[in-house]
């Protein structure tokens, strides 16, 4: 089984979809290997770092709240991370450009240790308040999972991978992702959003027991580039 995520770092629900997907294939008791294939996805390629900034200020620009309305709502997607063990501070997030974190992402794909550090990259942003836009702190996220320092610091100084990120993007849009996270089972079965963990079991199912059933998408929470979650 091959599944596809679509996703961006600095999207919550993007965390929790992780999560919950995670659980759910343990629950499941599937027992052929799956492959897990991050994808490329950006709700705000033109974002840039500005220091001081919070993401609750950056929200209320962008939905034109206030910061106070701007924290209530971080603060229920908190809530709803909490239950999956995740813990969120968006009052120290830092919110920056994901190309980089992209292209780190890629270069982990070659390593074989994608998964984990797409884990580190959540991790930094949500719960460490670590700036995933900058070299040094992707160098050591890269490090941690074994990727030498030299080889992601090489990467980061050019172009490379900016590519591959830009095909996952024009690729997702040819399947109709519009926001994420955005989870495709052997391009049979897409799941949009964080859906709730049974959701994610019976599609497992669905696929193992090769039901064909091309784009059918079934909808739940997600971020989409116009600032929405």
């Amino acid at each position: 089984m091959k599944v596809e995520i679509w996703s961006d770092i600095m999207c919550p629900f993007c965390y929790i979809g992780k999560r919950r997907f995670e659980q759910a294939l343990e629950h499941a008791g599937i027992t052929e290997p799956v492959e897990v294939v991050w994808k490329s996805f950006q709700l705000d390629p033109h974002l840039e770092y500005v220091p001081g900034r919070t993401t609750h200020e950056m929200l209320a620009e962008k939905k034109g709240w206030t910061t106070d309305y701007a924290k209530d709502v971080s603060n229920q997607v908190s809530g709803m991370a909490a239950q999956l063990g995740l813990q969120y501070d968006f009052d120290k997030a830092v919110p920056a450009n994901t190309l980089d974190a992209h292209r780190l992402s890629h270069l982990a794909a070659k390593h074989g240790v994608q998964n984990e550090v797409e884990e580190q990259l959540f991790s930094a942003y949500f719960t460490e308040g670590k700036n995933v836009g900058d070299a040094e702190t992707l160098v050591q996220i890269g490090a941690k999972a074994g990727i030498p320092e030299a080889e992601t610091r090489n990467m980061l100084a050019g172009d490379t991978y900016q590519q591959e990120v830009s095909k996952d993007i024009a690729e997702g849009a040819s399947l109709g992702v519009r926001g994420v996270p955005f989870f495709v089972f052997n391009r049979q079965y897409a799941i949009s959003g964080a859906q709730p963990l049974e959701v994610f079991t019976q599609t497992f199912h669905k696929v193992l027991e090769e039901e064909k059933s091309a784009g059918n998408e079934t909808a739940g929470a997600v971020c989409t580039p116009d600032g929405d979650c």
